[in-house]
């Protein structure tokens, strides 16, 4: 082992199961059968008597009043779900309107399960730290019934010894969607590497301003579904038109709500089964403005995807696909600026190696070249970044991670050329912080995990998930950890 001593903070991030949003609960629509069972629901519901219904409104009350600030509004956004299905909805009473929407409702813990895989960055307002002291947010990836994982955040700061401190997380809330506006040539840039571009397609959108909006996309996917009404083929067209445009999105929080509060909760076809691992990263443009970038792998249930987070002020969030060849699999990680002119990321391209990546726009990744291959007996399974590099006198440092037997996961590190990251000039041959007696047993046991660390006051703090369950912080002295490395 490198003789780098690594002191581990004795904070732990443990999953609260109290940590509740309420979200629609129905049968699957999209098949005939889900739509009969909820319109059975509703006719059962419409069945009750007065005096049920009011008994059964004044027990939900008395058992969830406390729980959620506006539940009248939690009912009637269920009903508003499922009111298309009601018979002679507007006629009902606003008991019976609130009751049916009970029904269609539930709650979600957001942390049910782990609360696991943190990044860390700077943050953007510096104004309250004190001296010594960086201000921080912490991305965590928190997984609820199903496995379903959300993207919250901690705010706190981290002092001059590497120790941390975090506040409190606050009631959740999740943002209000709406539609972004959307660039033409990259839109059919993405629907071209889909395979879902024919003349049809460019006549269509080629109709469109550069920047359009999803009305603009609606009437001309309408004007083409008049067109070609009997053609299969077109409807199979507007359908991955739509689905693009709807993993294409924004989020936006209440001005009253704390960064703590506010939850990335999946919310497009891609994410449908979660958004995982996010990796953070305070980007640095050449005029020294500031955007912060955060990759995180999306889930339908079948397929894993490469996504982008983009925001400046963590209430506005933007949602974008990644494209281009380059553009798969898990663990894509943003450089922190421009490297010789170009946007650079770090990739498992091909699912067990180390690449480097660079383009000329943030969104499309077209070419991958290996700079690591699993060779240490700690990574023979597969290796990967943990998170972006950071920029030293002496180079990028790069943490990585590795899986041995037993599948057991351990962070390394690494470092690379500063003008040239594909030169690796040198790397641990030996883990650098591997599971504790105490980080052992969990959801994935024997596991440590990073998306992201921080260097400030000459230490390196480290933030982990340990065995999918719950986070740490770890911290080391900077030069002590190059000097092994440039010595390796």
């Amino acid at each position: 082992m490198p003789a780098i001593p690594v002191v581990r903070s004795p904070l732990r991030l443990r999953p609260d199961p109290t940590r509740l949003i309420t979200k629609p609960y129905l049968s699957d629509h999209g098949t005939a059968e889900g739509l009969a069972r909820n319109q059975r629901v509703i006719q059962r519901v419409l069945g009750l008597t007065p005096a049920d219904v009011r008994k059964t409104l004044g027990e939900l009350r008395v058992s969830f009043g406390g729980r959620h600030g506006d539940l009248d509004g939690v009912f009637r956004r269920g009903f508003a779900a499922v009111g298309h299905l009601v018979p002679d909805a507007a006629a009902l009473s606003d008991d019976m309107r609130l009751l049916v929407g009970s029904y269609f409702m539930h709650e979600y813990s957001l942390e049910g399960a782990a609360l696991t895989n943190p990044s860390i960055v700077a943050a953007p307002d510096q104004s309250e730290a004190s001296p010594g002291t960086v201000r921080v947010i912490v991305s965590v990836r928190a997984v609820g019934e199903g496995h379903l994982s959300s993207i919250e955040f901690r705010t706190g700061y981290v002092g001059p010894t590497g120790n941390i401190h975090l506040d409190p997380a606050g009631v959740p809330v999740t943002g209000h969607r709406r539609a972004p506006m959307f660039d033409r040539e990259l839109f059919i840039a993405k629907l071209e590497e889909m395979g879902a571009v024919d003349d049809l397609v460019r006549r269509t959108l080629g109709g469109l301003d550069e920047r359009f909006t999803m009305a603009n996309l609606d009437d001309a996917l309408a004007s083409l579904a008049q067109e070609e009404a009997p053609s299969t083929a077109a409807q199979h067209l507007i359908q991955v038109i739509h689905w693009l445009a709807a993993s294409n999105y924004e989020l936006t929080f209440p001005d009253e709500s704390d960064l703590p509060q506010r939850v990335l909760f999946p919310d497009g076809p891609t994410e449908s089964r979660g958004m995982e691992d996010a990796r953070l990263v305070r980007f640095v443009a050449p005029d020294g403005s500031a955007v912060y970038y955060a990759t995180y792998t999306a889930f339908d249930g079948f397929n894993i995807l490469p996504q982008l987070i983009e925001t400046r002020d963590f209430q506005t969030f933007r949602i974008a696909t990644l494209n281009g060849r380059a553009a798969r699999n898990k663990g894509m990680a943003i450089f922190p600026r421009r490297v010789g002119g170009y946007f650079a990321a770090l990739a498992r391209y091909d699912g067990e190696s180390n690449y480097f990546m660079r383009s000329d726009n943030v969104r499309f990744w077209h070419d991958a070249e290996q700079i690591q291959f699993p060779a240490a007996r700690w990574e023979l399974t597969q290796i990967g970044n943990a998170g972006s590099p950071m920029e030293t006198e002496v180079g990028w440092l790069m943490i990585t991670h590795g899986v041995g037997p037993m599948r057991r996961y351990a962070l390394g590190a690494m470092l690379l050329d500063i003008d040239d990251p594909t030169h690796v000039i040198g790397q641990l041959r030996e883990p650098l912080l591997e599971p504790g007696e105490t980080e052992r047993d969990g959801y994935v046991p024997n596991v440590v995990y990073s998306c992201g660390s921080l260097i400030h006051d000459g230490r390196l703090v480290i933030t982990y998930g340990a065995s999918d369950t719950f986070t740490r912080f770890a911290s080391l002295e900077v030069d002590a950890l190059l000097t092994e490395l440039t010595r390796s």
